[in-house]
């Protein structure tokens, strides 16, 4: 069954890479939604059903961290799973993206692989 994505980045570029890295991991990529950042998500959110949000930190206007736990409040996002995708070098945002319900993290850069060993258990349970 084709999984319904969003990707939330505030790079285009980077929405792109992980787009194609989830087609070659050799996922079934049904529906796939792009933001530029948080506030932009949250509205695709109220409107659309997903199986599964990747989202980087570092954004403008709302960042992921703001983006999860204003996620975890609505009805129709608060049991999507939710990846972390982070250049963050340090943990501390790792640790509270987790702390406030993301399933898990990506380190930029990455692989196919990669994203794969991360996501497919993700969207199992």
């Amino acid at each position: 069954m084709p999984i319904r994505i969003l990707i939330v980045d505030d790079s285009a570029v980077m929405r792109k890479i992980v787009e194609r890295c989830l087609r070659q991991a050799g996922m079934d990529l049904g529906q796939v939604c792009e933001a530029s950042n948080g506030a932009e998500a949250l509205a695709l959110v109220r409107e659309n059903q997903f199986d599964l949000i990747l989202s980087d930190i570092n954004m403008p206007v709302m960042d992921g961290l703001e983006f999860i736990r204003n996620l975890k409040e609505l009805e129709t996002g608060k049991d999507i799973p939710i990846v972390m995708i982070t250049t963050e070098a340090g943990e501390k945002h790792v640790v509270e993206a987790l702390s406030l319900g993301a399933k898990g993290y990506i380190r930029k850069p990455f692989t196919p692989e990669q994203v794969k060993e991360h996501v497919i258990p993700i969207l199992r349970s």
